[in-house]
């Protein structure tokens, strides 16, 4: 019985030590990272303007609004310094963007936050798609309609860097906004997000 009982014992271990050995969960690895969106839920946003957001084969979508102002949906939480990963899709025609740091998060423009726009038409392409809004260029724009794209956008202190689909379009210095919630964007065409994610820093 005694025997057993070490073998037993000997067996456990070694089973635990294999477990150890094993890689980890996705949501270990991504510790410290917040899912406000995916494709199984739209999250808990506040809703400022008149798009029509909703659920649609597993994105939240919009394509149509009753005014001419833009929509958004806005986290509920402000944040600082973080990264963030945003999977969008918009179509050839789509005005968006993701707005962060907003001072006003009751009345977001380019003007009181920064814009990493989302606009292949914009008829000044240097601030279009991949840009900060009157910040930071991007020649030659990359386009993004027609298909699932990654917005990889972190903001530490004073540096803001933007990675589109693994490219870096921006990497500037600019402390005019410090803080804020961050804003999806709808103003036309057809935008579809599938996941957002943030991390703060």
């Amino acid at each position: 019985m005694k025997r057993f009982t070490v073998i037993a014992t000997a067996l456990l271990l070694a089973g635990l030590g294999a477990l150890w050995h094993l890689p980890q969960a996705s949501g270990q690895a991504d510790a410290g990272w917040v899912t406000l969106l995916d494709s199984s839920k739209m999250g808990d946003w506040n809703q400022i303007g008149d798009a029509n957001w909703r659920m649609v084969d597993g994105a939240v979508v919009a394509d149509k609004k009753e005014s001419k102002d833009s929509a958004f949906l806005v986290s509920k939480n402000s944040y600082k310094d973080f990264q963030m990963r945003v999977e969008f899709w918009a179509d050839d025609d789509a005005n968006s963007g993701v707005f962060i740091r907003c001072s006003d998060p009751q009345k977001i423009t380019a003007t009181n936050s920064y814009e990493v726009n989302i606009f292949d038409k914009r008829p000044d392409p240097s601030y279009g798609t991949g840009a900060i809004v009157n910040f930071a260029k991007v020649d030659p724009m990359p386009k993004a309609g027609g298909k699932w794209n990654t917005f990889e956008i972190t903001a530490k202190g004073p540096q803001l860097v933007v990675v589109l689909n693994g490219t870096k379009t921006v990497d500037i210095q600019d402390s005019k906004f410090a803080s804020g919630p961050f804003g999806l964007q709808y103003a036309a065409g057809v935008i579809k997000f599938r996941k957002v994610q943030i991390k703060p820093l």
